[in-house]
């Protein structure tokens, strides 16, 4: 039986991953907790509005791992309690404060001055990027890659694979899933049409996730050290760089689906006809 063997929440946007026993999956297709907040550039701080009334916040428009790979070198916790950011960088603290007007400064400002003396420094440097801001309440979950959200999952298997195309043990944390599984063949979640069970949550399979060049970036240096879209591309012959899958909530007799998820939960995959298989 397929199990959960590895679960993530991403409190700040494109910064450290955190690792937890369990994720409570909300009706609104998010995780609790996860891309709370996020650093913006200055002409950005606010969200974009989409036709169908969903706020999007494109990543291209404030720090991500896609276009500053060194800010994955950083460590950073959020302590929901509190509402209180710590930020270190090669053990030594960089900066901790609350999310009032002077702690969000405090967080900017020193996370720029990081930035800016990396290599990609320089892409803070054009017009409209600073000063930085860091936006969120600490609570709502809505910096996520896409306006409706979604959780994102991955198999081992999968990773394990890719690692073996490119010649290196490829961390999970990479790809900066929501939760990894194992039990099922590489590739095979990209296959799953349907509904799946993950513990006493039930989820439709939405689309497979394209990549980008954040997956280059090694999680704990921030180095690009991989060249993942194009052994995804060449050496595994994808059309398009292709690892994990989206999941939203189903619905049921008009229910929304919500409910936690722990580590080592039994994971119960789409048959052929698009319905959970049973336990």
């Amino acid at each position: 039986m397929p199990r959960v063997v590895a679960l993530y929440r991403h409190p700040l946007k494109g910064f450290t991953a955190e690792s937890v026993e369990e994720l409570h999956v909300q009706s609104d297709g998010r995780v609790a907790g996860d891309r709370v907040l996020a650093f913006r550039f200055a002409d950005a701080a606010t969200p974009e509005r989409r036709d169908d009334g969903l706020d999007h916040w494109p990543k291209a428009r404030g720090l991500s791992l896609q276009d500053f790979p060194t800010v994955a070198a950083l460590r950073t916790r959020y302590d929901d309690a509190s509402g209180r950011v710590r930020i270190e960088y090669g053990g030594d603290l960089l900066v901790e404060a609350g999310l009032d007007a002077d702690g969000r400064t405090a967080l900017a400002e020193a996370v720029t001055e990081f930035v800016l003396a990396t290599p990609e420094g320089r892409k803070l440097s054009r017009p409209g990027r600073l000063p930085l801001v860091l936006v969120g309440d600490g609570e709502t979950a809505r910096f996520q890659d896409r306006a409706r959200g979604f959780i994102s999952v991955h198999g081992r298997a999968s990773t394990l694979a890719l690692g073996g195309a490119l010649g290196i043990d490829v961390d999970d944390r990479r790809f900066r899933s929501n939760i990894v599984i194992d039990g099922v063949d590489a590739w095979e979640e990209l296959d799953w049409s349907g509904e799946v069970r993950i513990g006493e949550v039930t989820l439709q399979t939405e689309g497979p996730i394209v990549r980008c060049l954040a997956t280059h970036a090694n999680p704990d240096t921030g180095i690009r050290d991989a060249k993942v879209l194009t052994t995804l591309t060449g050496a595994l012959a994808q059309e398009d760089p292709t690892l994990g899958r989206l999941l939203l909530p189903a619905t049921t007799e008009g229910s929304v689906s919500s409910g936690t998820i722990r580590l080592g939960d039994e994971v119960r995959l789409p048959t052929a006809q698009g319905t959970p298989a049973p336990a």
